[in-house]
């Protein structure tokens, strides 16, 4: 899963966009991978389109010539049909080096065998950090780790500012009880019938399961390489009842079976259909955009409230996997250690690129250099959770299935206990596909 959560608009005083072309783009010299480079040695990395800079990319690709003596080619790469050409591409004899993958690609990828198993150098990897878990869980499957944590996104509140300093709330709440008190409170701004206090659409899973987290709950669980869906667990069915409680009292009702698309959901707190959602940062922007009436200092934010603390987030990311098939093996670690290094993550990652750090270190370090409207992305990202690493998990998102599940809750169609029991079941045959 890819949020590109700290990309900025213009509007919001950032370094301009990254043009990206598509095409291929060469650190050190050209040639194919294995072909004389500095040394007569040369690797090749994979990039998304949207995630490094080149500058971040150039300060890697530097240090690694510096240290090895060696080059990396590096090739940008679409979104558009990336599943099936990395699947392709490790499946080949000479397949890229090191990829740049969403941190929930991990585990089909690292499942089907086509990334090296970096366990055995997991403490190099982390050089004394502490990895975000929304980064490393995905990349563990079974205890073993395929891929090393890049960088991370994440969701928090955006509000109305302005508009809650004239109800009366004139402090970010701290607490769930802050939070709906504040929302009780905000929800006397108009009586048109759709306007809601906050706007959270019912399939909006990846908030549905902060809910769910936060309770103590679980999605799912492995053991002996067989899943078992967790929802049916008394903490796991408390946070559904407790996600369709705050949703059915706090957003309109015909929010329950939608998505945060139809209508989007930055274009409603732009009109003033509400005064708060829940979303990446990138929002900050997309909602100045949609309403050139407001301004910067109109918008606040801050980590969504949960029973003890900000809730759990599900972070969207990057890490950094190695073909196992790479004839490069060595030179792929090292570019790898290099490109998660402290000092890449704070010089570049954060620092040019704009993204929230790989580490709890150094997205504290982060957060207190940033402006104050973007420190709450950078603090939930600190209490992070991770969609349950299996090669299938995909198949849960791909059918919407998971939308599906907090829709059924949100809407009442179903009871809270028959759309988990519903879930587990699906987990069951999904997650296990390769065992019956």
């Amino acid at each position: 899963m890819r949020i590109n959560t700290f990309r900025r608009t213009r509007r919001l005083g950032a370094a301009a966009a990254l043009a990206l072309s598509g095409l291929l783009v060469l650190a050190g010299c050209s040639g194919a991978a294995g072909s004389a480079g500095a040394g007569g040695r040369e690797i090749t990395v994979w990039v998304m389109d949207g995630d490094y800079t080149m500058d971040t990319i150039n300060a890697i690709n530097a240090e690694f010539s510096k240290q090895t003596g060696a080059t990396a080619r590096v090739e940008r790469q679409s979104w558009d049909g990336i599943t099936t050409k990395l699947t392709t591409a490790l499946s080949t004899a000479a397949p890229p080096d090191v990829l740049d993958l969403g941190n929930t690609q991990v585990a089909s990828l690292g499942a089907s065998g086509g990334l090296l198993d970096l366990t055995d150098d997991r403490e190099e990897f982390a050089q004394g950090q502490t990895w975000l878990e929304g980064l490393e869980a995905p990349a563990t499957i079974d205890g073993r780790l395929y891929a090393v944590p890049g960088f991370a996104g994440a969701r928090a509140v955006i509000y109305n500012k302005t508009v809650w300093a004239e109800a009366g709330v004139t402090e970010p709440p701290t607490t769930f009880a802050e939070f709906t008190a504040a929302l009780d409170t905000v929800r006397s701004v108009s009586n048109a019938p759709d306007f809601s206090p906050i706007y959270l659409p019912g399939q909006y899973w990846y908030v549905g399961l902060q809910f769910v987290w936060d309770a103590g709950g679980s999605i799912a669980s492995s053991e002996g390489g067989r899943w078992t869906g967790n929802l049916e667990s008394p903490a796991a069915l408390q946070g559904l009842q407790n996600f369709k409680n705050f949703q059915n009292t706090y957003s309109t009702p015909a929010s329950r079976t939608l998505d945060t698309d139809r209508p989007e959901q930055q274009q409603v707190l732009a009109d003033g259909k509400t005064t708060a959602i829940v979303a990446t940062n990138v929002y900050l922007g997309k909602v100045l955009d949609a309403n050139p009436d407001l301004g910067e200092s109109d918008l606040g934010t801050f980590p969504l409230p949960g029973a003890d603390g900000p809730q759990p987030v599900l972070l969207g990311g990057s890490d950094w996997g190695i073909a196992a098939k790479t004839r490069n093996a060595e030179l792929a670690k090292a570019w790898v250690k290099i490109a998660a290094s402290p000092k890449i993550q704070q010089d570049w990652v954060f620092a040019t690129g704009g993204w929230i750090p790989n580490s709890v270190e150094a997205t504290e370090a982060a957060r207190a250099s940033v402006p104050e409207v973007q420190r709450a992305f950078f603090t939930a990202a600190l209490n992070s959770k991770a969609p349950p690493a299996s090669e299938y998990w995909v198949d849960m998102e791909s059918t919407r299935a998971v939308n599906d599940l907090f829709s059924q809750v949100a809407s009442g169609s179903r009871t809270v206990p028959q759309a988990a029991a519903t879930f587990d079941a699906r987990i069951a045959e999904t997650l296990n596909q390769n065992t019956f």
